[in-house]
């Protein structure tokens, strides 16, 4: 005799219990229905077939938990997806690509080093370990990883101002230059770490929006402020001056020192050293206006004037006969590997503060580089991701002596126009920047030192052409709020600080953000004059005098098929048509969810429009408007409120009714609809929301 098994073998009372997932999915194979199966031959009344289903569906489980894993490896650590697919026959042109940026990056990373006050092995260093690491995690195939110029003083600012904590601990004496190095390296790992950890973190919690918070106009003015004091230090070597004596002074120091030193020009110096300035511009103005030379635009110049002038210093022995600084003897070896930790006599919140800072601008320039020659190319890459390759790349490489590196504009630039094809060209130039690392230094021994700083004079050039764009654009559009915040941050970045200019400009741009989103997004809306349509009451062709019109009419013969409602601002009106006042009504159409930020300011921006009409009035005039009888909101725009938002707005209803002023409710969407019914508005503060359209509501 055949009996019944139920399907939870644990409920004693006959009732259908919850089946696992398993035996939900084992019926969905196995063709079995329905709340009960028939017991087979096998062991404990069990079908085989059902045994076999979930053997079957286990070992489904274990494949699709490979797969899944797979999956989120690949999506993280990208070179596991895209190498075994790679094709050889773009092998050559990514060694191409990748020569032509290592013959930028290696002069970069020498003359960077000097802005960070380090010695030159570690902008080396910063050129390779995390160029290694990005090629293995990044999204970017263009994207070149290394040391960056503005990165590169901001971190020379960091190493600069604890230097001074470590010559207070050596007075009278001065430090031995070893030290020096030593607690310089050290501070700049440290900061590595940090601005890596935070990048890192950003790009887990998925804050990719992150480099869209900075304004354009702050960004720009930052950038120029930076440039400039980038500028401002690196021509005092240019020239040939001697050094100021005081270990911290400020941008504006160091320029009244460079101006009242000018008799003190080393005249040698300043001669190879505007030389090798004027040879890159030169080369660079000659590959603008010849873009169909393709042998010019390949034309590696930065490594072309290293090796010009190391020649002519060499041959003429400027350092013997000219007193002609010369790069020396660098000792050029294999990073070690070594947990960074905090030197002695640096505060750490320092540390934090600067890697907070560094982490703004890194993040902010590599992604949009990223993202353009994405766009460029046709592939996608995301901010996320990159965020967390931008991180790891920079805590391996602080545990090899690299201070923070992020992505380069022009080496990207350059990638790109080598026609790149994947992240090999990147791995490409971060090998042989080792190739150089290894042997390379010793045939610099004759390189005049000003030549450094003019190949860093040459790039702060490059930044600052794009200044009097932007000036130009922003007077053109008369947009005098960004104008002035450009200069502003400007100014600050040059008198005070870098680490001045970058903090006005994230926190500036941070509180237009917060203003923005905190004001709600209404317009008063009227009727045309023409029709029965609705338009906003702040359009060009609005009438200052309010149309009488009693709300009270009855208009119960126009059906709602006979009224048209435009949502668009722009749609232009009849040559005499005009948008009135519905006189004592204030219809308003709210063009966005109201959550706690934005709702805040509502009651404040309806009772403006209660008394003006017009947002753009001055409080200081008089009131323009009639009594207000009725407040009518067209909410089709609102497909969300929150809780806070919700309490607010029933606060302001609840006003309107000891006013005696009625509230109605218009195309109100069914979630947001279902939100009222919960708060029972109707019931507690009178506020209709039933309308379908605004002459019902008017009625």
């Amino acid at each position: 005799m055949t009996g019944k098994v139920l399907n939870n073998s644990n409920n004693n009372n006959g009732v259908r219990g919850e089946e696992s997932p398993l035996l939900a999915r084992s019926r969905a194979s196995t063709g079995v229905s329905g709340g009960y199966i028939l017991p087979g031959p096998g062991r404990g009344g069990q079908s085989p077939q059902l045994g076999a289903g979930r053997r079957r569906l286990q070992w489904q489980d274990s494949v699709l938990s490979r797969r899944w894993w797979t999956r989120r490896i690949r999506y993280y650590v990208p070179i596991i997806g895209w190498l075994p697919n790679y094709k050889i026959a773009n092998l050559a042109v990514d060694v191409k690509a990748g020569f032509m940026v290592a013959c930028l990056l290696v002069p970069q990373a020498l003359s960077y080093s000097s802005l960070t006050h380090l010695p030159p092995a570690s902008g080396l260093y910063t050129a390779l370990v995390p160029a290694l690491i990005y090629g293995m995690l990044g999204t970017s195939r263009h994207l070149s990883m290394g040391p960056e110029a503005l990165v590169s003083v901001l971190t020379g600012m960091v190493v600069k101002t604890q230097l001074k904590h470590l010559y207070a601990a050596y007075k009278p004496n001065v430090p031995p230059d070893s030290a020096v190095d030593e607690f310089a390296v050290g501070v700049a790992s440290v900061v590595a770490l940090a601005s890596g950890i935070f990048t890192f973190a950003l790009g887990m919690f998925r804050f990719g929006f992150l480099d869209s918070m900075i304004s354009e106009s702050s960004l720009r003015g930052f950038i120029s402020g930076a440039a400039i004091v980038v500028l401002i230090g690196q021509m005092r070597i240019v020239l040939g001056l001697p050094a100021p004596s005081s270990v911290h002074s400020t941008p504006w120091h160091d320029l009244k020192y460079m101006l009242s030193h000018l008799n003190q020009i080393h005249i040698a110096t300043a001669l190879v050293s505007l030389g090798a300035l004027a040879f890159l511009r030169l080369l660079r103005t000659a590959k603008k206006r010849s873009k169909g030379a393709q042998w010019l635009q390949n034309v590696p110049d930065t490594l072309v004037v290293i090796i010009l002038t190391t020649v002519v210093s060499g041959y003429y022995n400027l350092q013997e006969n000219h007193d002609v600084p010369v790069f020396g003897t660098v000792d050029g070896e294999l990073p070690s590997f070594a947990i960074p930790q905090i030197p002695p006599y640096v505060e750490a919140k320092d540390i934090i503060s600067s890697g907070i800072t560094i982490t703004m601008i890194g993040v902010v320039e590599s992604v949009i580089v990223a993202r353009e020659y994405a766009s460029r190319n046709h592939y996608a890459v995301s901010s996320n991701r990159e965020l967390v390759a931008l991180g790891v790349s920079n805590v391996v490489g602080s545990a090899f002596g690299a201070y923070p590196a992020f992505g380069s504009l022009a080496r990207s630039k350059l990638n790109d126009r080598a026609k790149a094809r994947s992240q090999v060209s990147g791995i490409v130039a971060a090998l042989l920047v080792l190739v150089s690392l290894l042997g390379l230094l010793p045939y610099l021994y004759h390189l005049p030192l000003g030549v450094l700083a003019a190949i860093i004079v040459d790039a702060v050039i490059s930044l600052l052409t794009a200044t009097p764009r932007a000036i130009a654009f922003l007077v053109r559009v008369q947009a005098w709020s960004d104008l002035f915040l450009l200069v502003f941050i400007c100014v600050c970045s040059v008198v005070a600080s870098v680490e001045a200019g970058i903090l006005l400009a994230v926190v500036i741009s941070l509180v237009m953000v917060i203003k923005r989103s905190n004001m709600p997004k209404i317009k008063l809306l009227g009727r045309l004059t023409s029709s029965d349509e609705f338009h906003p009451i702040d359009s060009a062709s609005a009438v200052a005098t309010p149309r009488r019109y009693d709300s009270s009419a009855d208009i119960a013969g126009q059906s709602a098929g006979e009224v048209s409602f435009d949502d668009d601002d722009e749609e232009s009106y009849e040559d005499d048509a005009q948008v009135e006042h519905v006189e004592g009504v204030l219809i308003v159409r709210v063009e966005e969810p109201l959550y706690f930020a934005n709702a805040g300011q509502l009651n404040a921006r309806l009772n403006r429009l209660e008394l003006y009409g017009d947002m753009r009035v001055h409080p200081s005039e008089d009131p323009r408007m009639k009594p207000t009888r009725a407040v009518i909101f067209d909410v089709v725009g609102m497909s969300d409120i929150d809780g806070s938002a919700l309490e607010i707005l029933l606060n302001i209803i609840g006003e309107y009714g000891q006013r005696q002023v009625r509230v109605g409710f218009v195309r109100v969407c069914p979630h947001v609809r279902d939100l009222f019914e919960r708060a029972r508005m109707e019931e507690k503060v009178g506020g209709v929301y039933e309308f379908d359209d605004i002459n019902e509501a008017l009625a």
